[in-house]
């Protein structure tokens, strides 16, 4: 659901003016519905009542939104996205000739855009969404590398009876390790820490 809100006006010009204020919006994106009008007497006291409600094409804003960033950085990108879950959902892939740039020392780069991302699409939509950026499938492969490393670990932990702490990670990456061993018989895992040091420690379940 988009975001939408109603008010009083008194001329069409305030009322462009007080969607604006409201909906923290450039006009092009906002469209006004007439909803009803109040006569005055004599025609002092007359008001309209509107309806600004935003519209747009979400992933297409986040996909123009992202091209200026790269843009004034100067470097040439190219950009692929979908959606999924009736626009609830979309997935950004880019590639470009400065991917390790652009990621960053592990993905904090990455992790920036995406944040910044998500940030600005949010103004559009009061809707819980999933958004999700990734650079030279940077993301892809880093999830694989960890549920080998989670399984491996898993299969220690299982054997030794001995809880392993894994290095901190954000909670995207932590999340593919909980997932991974959710299932697991012998062993569950648990995050420790606050901020940038949380990071999940497996431990072995009790027989």
């Amino acid at each position: 659901m988009t975001k939408k809100v109603e008010f009083e006006a008194k001329t069409l010009k305030e009322a462009e003016i007080k969607a604006v204020e409201l909906l923290k919006m450039p006009l092009q994106y906002i469209k006004l519905n007439l909803l009803k009008e109040k006569k005055g007497i004599l025609g002092i006291g007359a008001n309209q009542y509107y309806e600004a409600i935003l519209e747009f094409n979400l992933a297409l804003e986040g996909k123009k939104y992202l091209e200026a960033i790269f843009q004034a950085l100067e470097i040439d990108v190219k950009m692929e996205f979908r959606n999924l879950n009736e626009g609830l959902e979309i997935y950004y892939q880019i590639q470009s000739k400065e991917n390790a740039l652009l990621i960053g020392r592990d993905g904090k780069t990455l992790e920036a855009f995406q944040t910044m991302l998500k940030t600005y699409l949010h103004n559009f939509t009061d809707d819980r969404m999933l958004v999700s950026l990734d650079i030279g499938q940077y993301k892809q492969n880093r999830k694989k590398q960890l549920e080998i490393l989670a399984t491996k670990l898993a299969k220690e932990v299982a054997f030794t009876r001995i809880e392993a702490s894994l290095d901190p990670m954000n909670s995207y990456e932590r999340r593919i390790i909980h997932t991974k061993l959710a299932e697991w018989r012998d062993v569950y895992t648990e995050s420790e820490g606050e901020g940038e040091n949380r990071k999940i420690i497996i431990k072995p379940r009790k027989k």
